[in-house]
């Protein structure tokens, strides 16, 4: 299974030409696909037209919604932040901490586009849906 973060669906519903929306269109009826609650957040957030909101809700729903934090996570995603600052990184956002560590805990691939998750790939584990050659 395949957790699409927001960063992908932002460059989708935008009409934005990338690697990761190619990738996107590919999977899209040929593979499980996932949304989390804080990436649903993130994405309509960014409509300013009802119309638009409605319509993204509404195909956002049509996926199953995953919980991505409880204390299980939000534990974890701490130690993760503190491993990473350690070594010398600091992740921006905590809330790509908690997706991160989420898809590491559940065993899901997560597809993105956001360089803030190449430390979480590089240094614990997660595993990309896409990544660049």
């Amino acid at each position: 299974m395949i957790l699409v973060d927001s960063s992908v669906w932002i460059d989708y519903f935008n009409g934005t030409a990338t690697p990761q929306v190619a990738k996107l269109d590919t999977l899209l009826g040929t593979e499980d696909l996932l949304t989390g609650d804080i990436i649903l957040t993130e994405v309509l957030q960014g409509f300013a037209l009802d119309a638009e909101f409605n319509e993204a809700k509404k195909f956002l729903m049509a996926f199953p919604l995953v919980g991505l934090v409880g204390q299980k996570v939000a534990v974890q995603a701490a130690r993760n932040y503190r491993y990473l600052r350690v070594r010398g990184i600091t992740v921006r956002k905590t809330i790509d901490t908690i997706i991160a560590t989420f898809c590491i805990e559940e065993g899901l691939q997560l597809l993105h586009n956001d360089r803030d998750f190449e430390p979480f790939v590089e240094h614990l584990g997660l595993q990309p849906a896409w990544h660049a050659d």
